[in-house]
């Protein structure tokens, strides 16, 4: 390439040892287990202010992976674009005739329309309120969402809170969750419980917010069906073998969607929510280092992108060091993602197969090239996945506390 290349300063985030108050883990910010979801944050502050994403361009208009040029991007201080801006409207558009239809299980996105009718309102207040203090809270609810409503549905089990320790939040798969999920949650049913008490299940409030931190992030935005009841168990024993992990191939990622009734593409589709978060630099390391017994690095990584991860994930790196799932844009909703993953550029292993393998990489290309196609595919996934496993009548409850049973 022409020209003198711009420093790619591989910023990392650092968590610190702060806790948010009795709603996280125990764990210490060293642990981590991050899942194809989001990030592998754990209820720590991760220090943000003055983070510079830049380019990666030289003269020529390319970075030094081969992607177009692209302007620094300051965390949570970048302009919601104007194609995300369409693409968003056009997806609304594609799913309009599905805005308040009924749909099976006696859901509907006006289920609360007389008992509620300022739902949507205080929801979309709180998580804003909660997105402003932490960038955090955009991937952590969308992490807490799927593994939620993957352990035996949509219920809100995943909120129970356990003196036993054996809740499906105490699951090796689950105890990094992040804190600012769980946090989220429980402020948005104290505001709601203050206009509307007993009345709107924990499940039904997640998962408006978990469609709120994506439309805040810039990305589409779609009618939530509401109905669910919140589940009357919660076992860490049901969450083994459910969860998608950082270290699958495509083949086992997409058995676990298949079990739970979504396709191959569902599971693309929902991988983009790797488009934004973070992970612990334990969690693919590997690929650098010890990638298989005769080689060290994972000859898919872009040469270029591996480079910078050592630089910014030396074999020494301290546990509490984390990097950005996507180097370009990492606070916003986009394709970026899937046109990273053509370029070799998936931080773990689960997400560049996407596109090493055959079967899946069609599906990838068509993301990479339409913002709007991902968008959708991504919003009609997203409604599956808020169908499973739905509670009604004697087989829930509106809790009046999300972290407890109500007997």
């Amino acid at each position: 390439m022409a020209g003198a290349k711009k420093t790619w300063d591989f910023s990392s985030t650092v968590c610190e040892a702060e806790k948010r108050g009795a709603l996280l883990p125990s764990a210490d910010c060293s642990a981590g287990d991050p899942s194809l979801w989001g990030m592998d944050n754990h209820g720590c502050n991760w220090t943000t202010e003055g983070i510079l994403f830049p380019s990666l361009s030289s003269a020529d208009g390319e970075d030094d992976m081969g992607l177009p040029k692209a302007g620094p991007i300051l965390m949570e201080k970048r302009r919601r674009s104007v194609c995300a801006v369409a693409a968003a409207a056009l997806v609304a558009a594609m799913l309009s005739s599905l805005t308040g239809a009924a749909y099976g299980g006696g859901m509907s996105p006006g289920y609360y329309k007389t008992t509620c009718p300022q739902l949507e309102d205080i929801v979309l207040k709180e998580v804003t309120r909660k997105k402003n203090e932490t960038i955090v809270t955009i991937p952590a609810v969308l992490r807490l969402f799927f593994h939620d409503c993957l352990v035996n549905g949509c219920d809100a089990s995943v909120l129970i809170a356990s003196r036993n320790q054996d809740a499906e939040k105490n699951s090796p798969d689950d105890d990094s969750l992040a804190g600012d999920g769980y946090d989220t949650v429980n402020r948005v049913k104290a505001a709601v419980e203050q206009k509307c008490p007993g009345v709107v299940s924990c499940a039904d409030i997640l998962a408006l917010a978990a469609r709120d931190v994506v439309h805040l992030a810039s990305g589409p935005y779609w009618s939530v069906e509401l109905g669910r009841l919140d589940g009357l168990v919660s076992k860490a024993s049901d969450v083994e073998d459910k969860l998608p992990g950082p270290d699958m191939h495509v083949k086992e990622l997409t058995d676990i969607f298949y079990r739970s009734g979504l396709s191959q593409r569902d599971m693309v589709a929902l991988s983009g929510a790797h488009t934004v978060g973070f992970a612990h630099c334990s969690r693919f390391t590997k690929r650098l280092y010890n990638y298989s017994s005769t080689v060290k690095l994972d000859p898919s990584f872009n040469p270029e992108y591996a480079k910078r991860l050592m630089e910014a994930c030396p074999p020494d790196v301290g546990p509490t060091i984390a990097v950005n799932m996507d180097p370009f844009t990492p606070v916003v909703f986009d394709n970026i993602y899937y046109q990273n993953l053509r370029n070799g550029i998936g931080l773990f292993t689960s997400d560049q197969a996407l596109f090493t393998d055959g079967g899946s990489r069609k599906t990838v290309e068509e993301f990479a090239d339409s913002e709007p196609r991902f968008f959708q595919a991504f919003v009609e996934s997203m409604m599956k996945v808020g169908r499973l496993g739905v509670k009604t009548g004697g087989g829930g409850e509106i809790r009046r506390d999300c972290t407890a049973f109500n007997h």
